[in-house]
């Protein structure tokens, strides 16, 4: 470990472990056999623009020819994300899943639209529509989200680059967030096991932006007082923003089970200190690799899949809380300091963290 942890990218640079579980080989989300991320960065510092898109891929082949199941839950719903609607309602995802900052939703979704309709002629003549989903975070503080948006080339980038090996901190969607006074952004955590006589792989990636300094915890020990001391009033911050969770599995799950791993995330979420205030947008989204569902029926009009018995659910409880707690302080770690907007600024928790942790 470097001084003041420069060069730390992770939790447990620092000795942190978070649970009892056993994280995958790359402690990610694309542990998930499939599962690929990728990152656009747009900055231009001149304009106080710093922001991005990151691209969650489920699966290979096509999502809208054979989708994935999912499921949704929002925790506090201030936010203005698309395509929540129809996973509710269809317990499936036929897109990539995009994440990015709050001005730029309306365009994203016209251009993952358009984007389906070239891969994809039937769309909207002979099939149907598509339901693209786009999620966001507001990254105002360090972002000028009144100058910056995001678009066509900046969503065909960050697919273009997704791999299982991916960036974390702030990078792509993360670019212009804050995290508990700090500089937020993308984490990711994972967990593997053995449940109903087969191993499983649990993975969780988030978009880290909310947060009251002062109520910062890690691995259960309440470090937030002695952040705020180290921080001045200028940079710590209320329980304001949100986070966005994307949950994989290659269990197979039905929606309803997808759901309710869903809501175990918050339980990760709040583990870290968050009691998810009034003006945060708090949204799960989760999804199981194993079972394609076809959009147009097969001979017969019947689609044959295996279920999970519930008997062996608190194994994925368990792991997604977990995955998310780290996730969370991934994404904190990962995180550099940034000037923004304004000279707005926010700094990276691995700069105090090694001093806190002496004390």
């Amino acid at each position: 470990m470097g001084e003041n942890g420069i060069g730390v990218r992770r939790v447990r640079d620092f000795g942190v472990v978070i649970g009892t579980m056993t994280p995958g080989v790359r402690n990610a989300i694309t542990d998930v056999g499939g599962v690929t991320v990728g990152h656009c960065l747009l900055d231009e510092p001149e304009k106080g623009v710093h922001t991005g898109v990151t691209v969650v891929s489920p699966a290979a082949g096509s999502l809208f020819r054979d989708k994935i199941t999912a499921a949704v839950s929002v925790f506090n719903g201030f936010g203005k994300s698309a395509g929540l609607m129809q996973i509710e309602e269809k317990g499936t995802i036929e897109t990539p899943i995009v994440l990015t900052g709050v001005s730029s939703v309306g365009l994203l979704y016209d251009a993952l639209f358009r984007l389906e309709m070239e891969k994809n002629a039937d769309i909207c003549r002979s099939s149907g529509s598509v339901n693209p989903v786009i999620c966001e975070c507001n990254d105002s503080f360090l972002n000028d989200a009144s100058a910056s948006r995001l678009g066509r080339e900046h969503l065909d980038a960050a697919l273009c680059s997704a791999s299982a090996d991916f960036e974390e901190g702030a990078v792509g969607a993360g670019r212009g967030m804050s995290c508990f006074g700090l500089k937020g952004g993308i984490g990711s955590a994972s967990r593997v096991f053995e449940a109903a006589g087969r191993k499983f792989t649990v993975g969780v990636l988030v978009n880290a932006n909310f947060g009251e300094t002062s109520c910062l915890t890690i691995a259960g020990r309440h470090i937030g007082p002695s952040l705020a001391e180290l921080l001045t009033k200028a940079y710590s911050s209320l329980e304001r923003g949100s986070v966005i969770i994307v949950v994989a599995t290659d269990a197979p799950m039905d929606s309803r089970q997808l759901k309710r791993l869903c809501k175990r995330t918050f339980i990760g979420v709040g583990r870290t200190g968050s009691f998810i205030g009034d003006g945060s947008g708090d949204v799960a989204v989760a999804f199981s690799t194993a079972c394609r569902v076809p959009h147009a029926s097969p001979d017969g009009g019947l689609v044959h899949r295996e279920t999970l018995h519930e008997d062996h659910i608190d194994h994925f409880f368990k792991a997604t809380a977990e995955s998310t707690e780290e996730a969370v302080l991934n994404a904190l770690i990962a995180s550099d300091p940034l000037v923004g907007r304004d000279g707005n600024e926010r700094r990276s928790l691995k700069e105090f963290l090694p001093k806190i942790l002496m004390n």
